[in-house]
């Protein structure tokens, strides 16, 4: 029998941080104090803080991530970041396929795959993300949508790697808008029923995050739906007493 799925709180801080914004962590980090929690955390930064921010959490259980990486571990490619990179840096997580890379920078489903086995490969955790448009919604076909992102993002190296899942509703992104409970149950259980089926047990102990308008005032409500493991968290991560109400709710 596969065992529970420990709960992952995980921040996206966006284009948005300077060195100043360390002294939010450094709150974060007296606000949990030393552990052991109930739910695992970790706070996405910018390329620019990771190095410091890992620094700065070291001796708590936040866990520093980046956002984006390079699908080699290096080479003539200007501009561009390695997981290997991220990882010397001090990073234990990286985000991939958020919607906002494959609308702004025109990923796709190949490109995030190749993305999640590079972070792997580095020794960290990809967190994938998934999620459907306001139009895709409205013609019925947000589910499709995610089955066909999720079977196509995700390396077949899952099956004996950990990697977390993130759904996010493209259209509640930023917006203060977020789905019903029913729409959110939908999407995790069709999401797990595809990695189960994909890598049995293994694929029953992949978090599966809720991302899109995550806040103290909902979290726990959006927490007790089955099969959502987490949140990945947007805005309320940029301040330290936002984020820890929604790890107190978790």
């Amino acid at each position: 029998m596969s065992q529970p799925v420990k709960t992952l709180i995980a921040g996206n801080w966006k284009m948005n941080g300077l060195k100043a914004s360390l002294g939010e962590l450094e709150q974060l980090k007296a606000l949990v104090g030393a552990g052991p929690l109930a739910c695992d955390i970790a706070v996405c930064v910018p390329f620019t803080l990771v190095a410091s921010a890992a620094t700065a959490m070291a001796g708590s259980p936040v866990a520093i991530g980046g956002q984006d990486c390079h699908t080699q571990t290096s080479g003539a490619h200007t501009g561009d970041i390695s997981a290997a990179m991220l990882a010397d840096a001090g990073a234990a997580f990286i985000i991939v396929g958020h919607s906002e890379r494959r609308a702004d920078h025109g990923e796709t489903d190949a490109n995030v795959q190749a993305k999640a086995e590079a972070v792997i490969a580095a020794g960290l955790t990809p967190i994938i993300c998934v999620g459907e448009t306001e139009a895709e919604r409205r013609a019925g076909s947000a589910l499709a949508v995610v089955e066909s992102q999720l079977a196509a993002s995700v390396p077949d190296s899952a099956g004996t790697s950990k990697i977390v899942i993130a759904y996010e509703p493209v259209w509640a992104i930023g917006t203060g808008l977020t789905p019903t409970r029913a729409d959110i149950a939908e999407i995790h259980a069709a999401i797990r029923a595809q990695l189960v089926a994909r890598f049995g047990d293994a694929g029953a102990g992949i978090a599966i995050l809720y991302g899109g308008s995550m806040k103290p005032g909902n979290a726990a409500e959006i927490l007790g739906v089955d099969d959502v493991n987490g949140g990945l968290v947007g805005g309320a991560s940029l301040k330290a007493e936002d984020f820890n109400g929604i790890i107190q709710a978790a």
